[in-house]
This record gives C-alpha cells, sequence and structure tokens, in this order.
C-alpha cells in the first residue's frame, strides 16, 4: 500500500530505470518513462525491443526511480501487450504523466503487476 507522498511522486516527471534478466542471465537495466495505476506498472515501447523480449521471457521486472533522497523501486510478475485497448490505456497514461509520445506502430506495453515495493520512508503505509 502507497501512501500520498508516494502516489504523489509519481506522478511527477521522473524516469525510471528497468531491470530485466537478460541472456546468460545478465541483467539489462535502461532508462524509462513508466506510470503506476493500482499496483501495475506500466512501460510503453517498440515490439521486439530487448527489454521487452527479456521481460516475456522470464516474466519478471523490477522498475526504480529516485530524484535526490526519495526513492521507489516496484518488482513483479510481467507481461508485454499488444492489444490496441491496452496500448491505449497505458499512452493515455504516460501522456498525462510524461507527454504525448511519438507514433509508434509497433507500440507494445510492459504491463508490471506489483508484487514488492522498496523506496523511501513515508512511501510505504504501515499494514495494520
Amino acid at each position: 500500500m502507497l501512501t500520498d507522498a508516494a502516489l504523489e511522486f509519481l506522478a511527477e516527471y521522473h524516469l525510471g530505470t528497468l531491470s530485466t534478466l537478460g541472456r546468460h542471465h545478465r541483467i539489462h537495466a535502461v532508462p524509462v518513462g513508466f506510470t503506476y495505476e493500482a499496483g501495475v506498472v506500466r512501460i510503453i515501447g517498440s515490439r521486439g525491443s530487448q527489454k521487452f523480449v527479456n521481460a516475456q521471457r522470464s516474466g519478471r521486472a523490477a522498475v526504480c526511480s529516485v530524484d535526490r533522497a526519495r526513492w521507489i523501486s516496484f518488482e513483479g510478475t510481467a507481461r508485454v501487450l499488444d492489444d490496441p485497448d491496452a496500448v491505449a490505456h497505458a499512452v493515455s497514461l504516460y501522456t498525462a504523466r510524461y507527454r504525448a509520445p511519438r507514433p509508434n506502430p509497433q507500440r507494445v506495453v510492459l504491463e508490471l503487476r506489483v508484487e514488492r515495493v522498496l523506496g523511501s520512508p513515508g512511501f510505504r503505509a504501515v499494514a495494520v
């Protein structure tokens, strides 16, 4: 469960780093724009890019974002979707956080279902 402070951070313009497991069990870490909505992190990009190939193959990914002393990290299961409605929803969220992306007929969306959250003090609500 995220606090209001975490949700505010996730609405601000910050890039993140997507980490996936590449070939030969090497970590593949790349900068990305990402959005968070109700336990799902979304990243848009081009079909066939290495980050999406890795996420599809392993079914796992992590995203971390940092701004000075504030940071948040999400880990979970990942899948890559090319469903037009899923892609359109991800583009809408991306546009709200960053800006409208360039047209891309090969666009897909990586959906990371959050299983674990780490972050700055005050970003995670304490379970009662």
